[in-house]
């Protein structure tokens, strides 16, 4: 009995050898692959973790130098912001943080180059869309208005189709072109919920022209009324 057992347990033993050099390297370098992506992302997210922090610290730096209106500090640690933390979410609400203090200051063209940056290497679709419409107020201002309005024809996303309309209307008006700033106002106030506080600026751009869009929206619901009767 003792020798059938023993005998048994060789069998098995050699199958388990057998198994192990025909497959032993690959389940090996398996094994390898797994443990190395495990380690990888963990210390990927380590690293995710530490830039955040890192670049939250340096961003409350940006923040306090901007209320201080130290301009040249607050461009230079702009700058080893755009270095360290690019990726990172906080990069371009210092852009942004940096463009209006420069501005501020008086400094338009570090203003437009804060904002070109957002506007071109934010990761966030939210923060380049500010970007970019903040960027075409500065190049109307500056009068170049066809750079302006390209500014706007790519790059805003749906959510700011609004505002982005309601800017276009902006760069219409400082051109002379009534119409085509009437068209983009009406744009721009359909497309804002009516609780938007910035829809009654809107309105108020179009009564300048001659027009309530209130007045006009009720019109359709009039007209139904009088066609029952």
């Amino acid at each position: 009995m003792a020798n059938h057992l023993d005998l048994e347990e060789q069998e098995q033993l050699d199958e388990i050898k057998h198994f192990w050099k025909q497959y032993g390297n690959a389940i090996t370098w398996l094994l390898i692959i797994v443990l190395g992506a495990y380690a990888a992302w963990n210390g990927y997210q380590y690293w995710q973790r530490s830039q955040a922090a890192q670049a939250a610290a340096m961003f409350d730096e940006v923040d306090k130098l901007s209320r201080e209106g130290d301009t040249e500090k607050l461009e230079r640690a702009f700058g080893e912001m755009k270095d360290r933390f690019a990726s990172t979410a906080y990069a371009p609400q210092a852009g942004l943080l940096v463009a209006k203090s420069l501005y501020e200051a008086g400094k338009v063209d570090g203003a437009k180059a804060a904002l070109t940056w957002v506007a071109e290497k934010s990761k966030d679709a939210g923060y380049a869309s500010v970007g970019r419409l903040r960027l075409a107020g500065l190049l109307m201002d500056a009068k170049a208005y066809d750079e302006a309005l390209k500014m706007l024809d790519s790059g805003i996303s749906e959510e700011f189709a609004a505002l982005q309309a309601d800017r276009r209307g902006d760069i219409y008006m400082a051109q002379g072109k009534k119409p085509e700033a009437q068209a983009q106002y009406l744009k721009a106030f359909k497309a804002m919920d009516e609780r938007t506080d910035y829809r009654r600026l809107v309105t108020v751009k179009l009564n300048s022209l001659g027009v309530d869009p209130l007045a006009d929206a009720a019109k359709p619901a009039v007209d139904q009324a009088a066609a029952a009767k």
